[in-house]
């Protein structure tokens, strides 16, 4: 295969843009992110999960992380780790990244992708604290497990991030997965 352009030459600095989570520093947040503004920061905190297809529910904690580069999008990572009844690391758990895209009218798209080989589209509305989504459409590769919906509620609840997940996944009808309760450590 030949490329069809001549390649300028020369060295390349680092990507020039800045992305931030911390709203005093960084590029300006776009206009169209102040309804998402009480999540841009970093997240801490633990959560319990469950399914009917395991056999037994879990604890977990988890670090969300939501930064904008001044586009109107905000950039969107999320890291869990399973912990025991003291809180103590046992092993890496989920993870996914995304976007979060305000659209008019207060709705709202999320783009998510996971290492597991799901990538999930939702739709919702983002309502002063609270925000709803539902999947619009859920792609699997061949060799991930079948999933098949899902729906999310985050609200900002007396200054910490809460949210609910809930999944139909394995042949299983839509029910609860995860719901976790996070503190604001940076932003």
């Amino acid at each position: 295969m030949t490329a069809p352009f001549a390649f300028p030459e020369g060295p390349i600095e680092p990507y020039p843009y800045e992305e931030t989570h911390d709203l005093r520093t960084g590029p300006d947040l776009h206009p169209a992110l102040l309804p998402l503004l009480p999540l841009v920061g970093t997240w801490r905190g633990r959560g319990k999960g469950g399914y009917s297809t395991l056999d037994e529910d879990f604890d977990f904690a988890q670090e969300i992380r939501f930064s904008h580069d001044g586009r109107p999008f905000l950039f969107y990572e999320s890291r869990a780790w399973l912990i025991d009844a003291d809180g103590q690391k046992l092993r890496p758990a989920a993870r996914e990244v995304g976007w979060w895209r305000p659209q008019p009218n207060n709705e709202i798209e999320v783009l998510l992708s996971h290492p597991t080989g799901i990538m999930e589209l939702y739709l919702g509305r983002v309502d002063g604290v609270k925000i709803e989504m539902v999947t619009d459409a859920v792609l699997r590769t061949s060799t991930a497990k079948e999933v098949g919906a899902g729906q999310r509620l985050y609200g900002i609840v007396e200054g910490r991030l809460l949210y609910a997940y809930e999944m139909s996944a394995m042949g299983q009808p839509l029910q609860a997965h995860l719901s976790a309760r996070l503190e604001r450590t940076g932003g």
